[in-house]
């Protein structure tokens, strides 16, 4: 039987696809292991589509210690070139190198703000989701004030692969934004 709820049309009718904005995307996130999850697969997703990373997502939780960031922060060069012949996930050095440089950066502000979760929903209003007002997919912004904010203090802490576009993919998969059209089923 045709499923004939309303959606946001970038769900297509891929069931995984389906699945992920139906039942994450958009829906807000404080635990710091999802975020750091989230951080490590938006910047995998770096100038690919994020099905190609969500596809792909189990093999990099096995990949990148089940998203740990204790574990990940000391991956060595060894750990490196594992990644690099992993053929489950993207093998791009800078991306690799990225997410372990990320883990370190996250621990820092995890001990200066006592949570990722504090730190990044502290850049938010009230740290309440923003409800944006979304009538047709074109409205969706790539970016926004805020994200360039969080942005540009994530890069001048040394974050990778974290510019304001990605920030912005963050924001919305971590329900920091709410974007889903407002007749859609998951809103």
């Amino acid at each position: 039987m045709q499923d004939s709820k309303i959606r946001c049309s970038w769900a297509g009718n891929d069931p995984l696809y389906i699945k992920y904005h139906d039942e994450e995307w958009g829906k807000p996130v404080y635990d710091d292991k999802i975020l750091f999850e989230f951080l490590i697969l938006e910047g995998a997703q770096a100038g690919l589509s994020w099905i190609t990373i969500l596809r792909r997502r189990e093999n990099y939780r096995k990949a990148f210690a089940d998203f740990e960031v204790n574990k990940v922060a000391v991956f060595t060069e060894k750990d490196v070139e594992r990644l690099m012949n992993d053929e489950g996930i993207i093998r791009n050095r800078l991306k690799v190198n990225g997410a372990i440089t990320n883990a370190k950066l996250f621990i820092e502000i995890q001990k200066e703000f006592g949570s990722f979760s504090k730190y990044m929903w502290g850049f938010v209003p009230d740290g309440k989701p923003i409800q944006n007002q979304i009538k047709k997919m074109s409205d969706v912004p790539p970016r926004t004030e805020l994200s360039d904010q969080i942005s540009k203090d994530m890069k001048k802490r040394g974050f990778k692969f974290f510019g304001t576009t990605i920030c912005y993919a963050h924001m919305q998969a971590t329900g920091m934004v709410n974007d889903h059209l407002l007749n859609c089923c998951a809103r």
